[in-house]
């Protein structure tokens, strides 16, 4: 899997559909969001190759870890509105 950082380039959606035709690709946002560009053709097959990914399984295990939902304190703290 490769990891294009959006902050730093900005390639156009066809070059990006070029790259995930070759592999799989994790874009992260400036803000920090990470989301996956992988080309499906047939599901059975798309799940067997991310069972055997273990990059993807590493950042999965490490989501799945993270703290699921904030109060509405946290929110209001974290966007500086208290």
């Amino acid at each position: 899997m490769k990891i294009i950082d959006l902050e730093k380039k900005q390639p156009s959606l066809a070059e990006l559909i070029i790259l995930a035709r070759r592999q799989n690709l994790l874009l992260k946002t400036a803000e920090g969001q990470e989301f996956v560009l992988a080309e499906v053709d047939d599901f059975a097959k798309e799940v067997a190759l991310v069972r055997r990914n273990k990059e993807l399984q590493r950042l999965l295990a490490r989501r799945s870890r993270e703290k699921g939902s904030y109060s509405l304190a946290q929110v209001k703290k974290k966007l500086g509105l208290e």
